[in-house]
């Protein structure tokens, strides 16, 4: 039977407020003022109870990815609340369009709301491929600056945040500069946007240098994986604050990079088969003027010389290639083994790969290259963790503890 539901109505767009889930912490700070600025009112997911992945199950197929059971089951846990006006309130998801179930966490949703009789809830969709043209955010393109920059400027505070707070000598500094310059950001977005960018990246270095940290070395730990196992705390079990409590720095890649390999992967699809023809040249000049953006940041980091630069993106594609054919593109594809062989190559060798359990095409590109990769780098220390309801967080831990053991012993 299909499943009737409500389109959202964007001429009252200021009358609902816009559940988000949860996953990038610093990012979507900035994304919910940037919305505002459009008419939208966006209130960003923190529920993280037991009762989430309850609601996920008891919603959502358990052969269904991991990601989707907690997304929807953090909205379902956060409409059961009683926070919210249930008709006055809308949810909003991504799509992406490729050959991965999250295309289809939309239609979950939706099924999921009818269960609970809530078919009046509005759902958006976020994305550029031209699905749910009906009922999605209106982007223009002031907006869809705003969001780019907002982007931009967590993927910068987020890698400093992750050199910084392994080292610091109080407990909290770190969060609390995290907090002052995201309010600062908050001002800034509303008016000059990207164009103090320099100012504003060389601000938040001498913030973030200014934190007495301590001086014993710590072991990098890398973090790849599928998307949202790779960014989400509710995903990944606070994944990054574990490292730190363990002793080690984590090493998390920017998410404008999955971005650029969205890009890439239009340009690739042209040059292996000749698609998207008309759209070539606005991916190239796309990607041209996000890696421009990219490097403002990267040689702000280089001059100052305290931190490390993240790597190039140019150099993300070139340390894949050998490894992997750019033609698979199914999930993170040829994205997920780059990253891991750039890391590598730049000192990490210690690294997990976060995956929701029985996520075909991110086995393939990540368990299933580890023995290409070694063979090349056999000092690389690589562990894959499934994430999944079923499976044990205890048992997950010790798989991390005895990767972070050898990592201890190959240090030595």
């Amino acid at each position: 039977m299909a499943t009737h539901y409500t389109k959202f109505d964007n001429a009252k767009k200021d009358q609902y407020t816009i559940l988000v889930p949860g996953m990038l912490p610093i990012h979507f700070r900035l994304l919910k003022p940037t919305f505002e600025q459009s008419g939208y009112h966006l209130e960003v997911l923190s529920n993280e109870s037991e009762q989430v992945k309850e609601e996920g199950l008891a919603h959502v197929h358990n052969d269904t990815c991991y990601p989707a059971l907690l997304v929807i089951g953090q909205f379902i846990d956060a409409l059961k609340s009683g926070k919210y006006d249930l008709n006055k309130v809308a949810l909003v998801i991504t799509q992406t369009a490729g050959g991965c179930r999250a295309s289809n966490y939309l239609s979950l949703l939706r099924k999921a709301l009818q269960m609970e009789g809530w078919e009046h809830i509005p759902c958006l969709s976020v994305n550029f491929s031209g699905l749910e043209k009906d009922s999605g955010l209106k982007f223009t393109m002031p907006m869809l600056l705003r969001v780019l920059y907002c982007v931009l400027y967590g993927d910068a505070l987020m890698w400093l945040k992750n050199q910084v707070m392994p080292y610091e000598m109080h407990a909290g500094d770190t969060e609390k500069v995290i907090d002052e310059i995201v309010e600062y950001l908050k001002k800034e977005l509303e008016g000059q946007g990207y164009r103090k960018s320099k100012k504003i990246y060389k601000m938040m270095i001498e913030r973030m240098k200014a934190i007495p940290r301590s001086a014993e070395p710590k072991i990098r730990v890398g973090i790849v994986g599928e998307i949202y196992m790779k960014y989400s705390p509710l995903g990944n079990h606070h994944l990054e604050d574990y490292l730190m409590q363990e002793g080690f720095e984590p090493v998390v890649t920017g998410v404008m990079d999955f971005g650029l390999y969205c890009i890439e992967n239009g340009i690739i699809d042209y040059e292996y088969y000749h698609r998207h023809a008309k759209t070539h040249t606005f991916f190239s000049l796309a990607k041209s003027l996000i890696m421009r953006m990219q490097k403002t940041f990267e040689e702000a980091v280089k001059k100052d010389g305290t931190f490390r630069a993240p790597e190039d993106f140019n150099q993300v594609i070139r340390d894949g290639k050998g490894f992997i054919d750019q033609g698979v593109k199914m999930g993170e594809g040829w994205l997920l083994t780059s990253e891991v062989v750039s890391l590598v190559k730049n000192g990490v060798n210690n690294i997990i790969s976060a995956q929701p359990f029985g996520c075909l095409p991110n086995h393939i590109v990540a368990k299933g290259m580890v023995r290409r990769i070694k063979e090349a780098y056999p000092y690389a220390n690589i562990v894959a963790i499934d994430y999944d309801p079923s499976a044990s967080k205890v048992n997950q831990e010790n798989r991390i503890r005895l990767m972070l053991a050898n990592a201890k012993l190959n240090a030595q």
